[in-house]
């Protein structure tokens, strides 16, 4: 569903909820040129730091944006603002939900703030943070 930002309203929700697999991590990897250790695709360096191999954040970002592409507004925007903090590692196999609440709405400039909440399967918060969108067209595709 898509939404037009007259249907938007404050305190409005939408979810999505993935898992990452290895396979997902060594593309993101290739594409970003990140060869973090901790992402251990080529070795066990990221014992010293976690108990398992990290998801690269920006991965795990990629499922805030398909709340927003897909679902709230589930229309053509732009990504102006994000502020995130990363509390705890998202690990390969952990269930995620990234939780998207409309804050604010400022008609003129066709912008729409979300506060952003994302958890693993056991509850733990994962991420935390806000984005401010804007929407490109105000008329449903």
């Amino acid at each position: 569903m898509s939404y037009l930002i007259t249907e938007l309203y404050a305190g409005q929700i939408e979810r999505l909820q993935r898992s990452f697999t290895d396979d997902e991590v060594k593309s993101c990897i290739e594409l970003t040129k990140d060869q973090s250790l901790v992402y251990g695709q080529n070795n066990d360096s990221w014992k010293t730091y976690y108990s398992r191999p990290i998801v690269p954040g920006l991965l795990t970002e990629g499922l805030i944006t398909q709340v927003i592409s897909d679902k709230l507004p589930g229309s053509a925007c732009i990504l102006l603002q994000k502020e995130l903090i990363f509390y705890h590692p998202v690990y390969v196999g952990d269930v995620i939900t990234a939780e998207l609440e409309i804050i604010d709405i400022n008609i003129e400039r066709n912008w729409v703030t979300q506060k952003v909440t994302c958890f693993n399967q056991t509850g733990i918060e994962v991420i935390k943070g806000q984005v401010v969108i804007l929407l490109l067209n105000n008329r449903r595709l």
